[in-house]
């Protein structure tokens, strides 16, 4: 079930930029930290975070994988993965560009950061 908070148009705003920065990796870190009074920031922030595990699971996985004989195709397979990912970030980026705070497909449920 996907989830649309409701927003504070002038936190959605003033936050954009943090919001995006929660998509690119380890810098989620950055709104997390920096806007700790946006709600808008710290949604998406958590969006990034969950992705981030998500992406680095996927790599921890592959990477045993492609040493294990007989699964290398998986490991390949599993590559794809990434492409997804890179979806999500984009999605991601999209929702905070129009300043909503959707959750991403699949993964978007889970809480870590409060």
């Amino acid at each position: 079930m996907e989830e649309n908070l409701v927003v504070d148009q002038k936190d959605a705003q003033d936050n954009k930029i943090m919001a995006i920065l929660a998509y690119l990796g380890i810098l989620f870190l950055v709104p997390y930290l920096a806007a700790k009074e946006s709600p808008f920031a710290r949604f998406h922030a958590n969006q990034g975070c969950v992705l981030f595990i998500v992406e680095i699971a996927t790599w921890a996985l592959i990477s045993i994988l492609a040493f294990v004989p007989g699964f290398r195709w998986l490991s390949l397979l599993l590559s794809l993965l990434y492409f997804v990912f890179f979806a999500f970030a984009i999605i991601g980026i999209i929702n905070v560009t129009k300043g909503e705070m959707k959750e991403l497909p699949v993964i978007g449920k889970y809480r870590i950061l409060k």
